[in-house]
């Protein structure tokens, strides 16, 4: 029989401790942008990007290596949506994203979040989408391209782009992601009321007359 572990030691495995880095770095990572400079820009892209990096690090190895726990399954969500949104209100005030686009997207995640747990309440589990996917990716640029924040004289291979504003390219792919983070929300409420109705349905042929 395999011993339960305990809350404190799953808050030291390897992906839990990578979790927790990942919401350390988050103060690190808006005072970095707060700055408002090209170099320090540039440094919280840096630390963007290795905090996606150790989101898709943590639970490749928590899978690997046999420790997946239920503290890793709330901490990784959390520290995920945490930075994103972070970032997203913090760089409202410096004018590289509107308001109205982080309330959007707050409410979607509240109501997602929100909705998991009325399922998992009914024993209901609903597995991420396409579109959630797909609207991860799109943020995840579209944030680091906004964190960035100045214009720069781009090439690609033999391809001279010229001048190119990040701040509008960043802003474009957020707006793109904000279709399919609404498509998404649509998607988990069809799944949520088919995955109910089907449990409702076998309910009722399985209870005696």
């Amino acid at each position: 029989m395999t011993r339960r572990r305990s809350i404190a030691q799953d808050v030291w495995n390897i992906p839990n401790s990578l979790t927790m880095l990942r919401i350390v770095m988050i103060p690190v990572f808006l005072i970095f942008l707060n700055v408002g400079t090209r170099l320090s820009g540039f440094w919280a892209a840096i630390i963007y990007t290795l905090a996606a990096l150790t989101d898709m690090l943590d639970g490749y190895l928590a899978r690997k290596l046999g420790v997946e726990s239920v503290l890793g399954k709330f901490l990784d969500p959390l520290a995920d949506k945490l930075i994103v949104m972070a970032g997203l209100v913090w760089m409202v005030p410096m004018g590289r994203i509107p308001a109205w686009v982080v309330i959007v997207l707050l409410a979607r995640e509240i109501s997602v979040t929100g909705l998991r747990s009325v399922a998992a309440s009914e024993g209901v589990v609903i597995a991420a989408g396409q579109d959630g996917k797909i609207k991860t990716a799109l943020q995840m640029i579209g944030i680091i391209a906004l964190v960035i924040g100045y214009p720069y004289h781009l090439v690609y291979g033999p391809i001279d782009l010229g001048l190119v504003d990040l701040v509008k390219v960043g802003r474009m792919l957020v707006y793109i992601s904000l279709a399919f983070s609404v498509a998404s929300a649509a998607q988990y409420l069809r799944l949520f009321a088919q995955a109910v109705d089907a449990k409702d349905q076998k309910h009722q042929a399985g209870a005696p007359d």
